[in-house]
């Protein structure tokens, strides 16, 4: 019997699952999804105002600050965006060792890994467009795609050292 992580389809499974949690998400409103209250309970005394205070920047052409967002949204912008960045880490990873078990090639599976999950970045985007309330943005899909890149090269990077330490 095959150990359950070399097995291409619970590499697979796991690469559905994000996808499917990502539609999910991507069909509620950003009212439905906002974390502002909670962020407020949690961070009522504000850590770290001062030091996050001294970080502004753009992003899609809209400015982010503390001054420009407030403390909660501020704060939710990060956490947003970092769960862009590891969804997509987990499903191009998962892809990329999905492939690289079946196929037996890590350039290929690297490569299709990271496709699969930025296609499917674009494609969630667009499915974002389509729902009421929400922003689709191209900077995302960028954000997503160097999520699943990392992953990918993370993975070929272990694979490459396997290999090299086994011949």
């Amino acid at each position: 019997m095959k150990k359950i992580w070399k097995q291409p389809n619970f590499y697979f499974a796991i690469g559905i699952a994000v996808m499917v949690v990502l539609f999910i998400s991507s069909s509620q409103t950003y009212a439905q999804q906002s974390q502002v209250g909670l962020i407020d309970r949690l961070l009522q005394g504000e850590p770290l105002k001062d030091t996050l205070g001294k970080i502004h920047f753009e992003y899609a052409g809209s400015p982010v600050s503390m001054e420009s967002l407030g403390y909660s949204k501020f704060v939710e912008f990060f956490i947003r965006k970092g769960a862009h960045f590891m969804t997509y880490f987990v499903m191009g990873g998962s892809f990329c060792l999905g492939l690289y078990f079946k196929m037996k090639n890590f350039w290929w599976s690297g490569f299709f890994g990271w496709l699969a999950a930025t296609g499917y970045a674009g494609m969630d985007e667009f499915h974002q467009q389509l729902t009421g309330g929400r922003t689709p943005l191209f900077e995302d899909v960028m954000l997503d795609s160097a999520g699943a890149l990392t992953a990918v090269l993370i993975i070929l990077l272990v694979l490459l050292v396997k290999k090299q330490r086994t011949h």
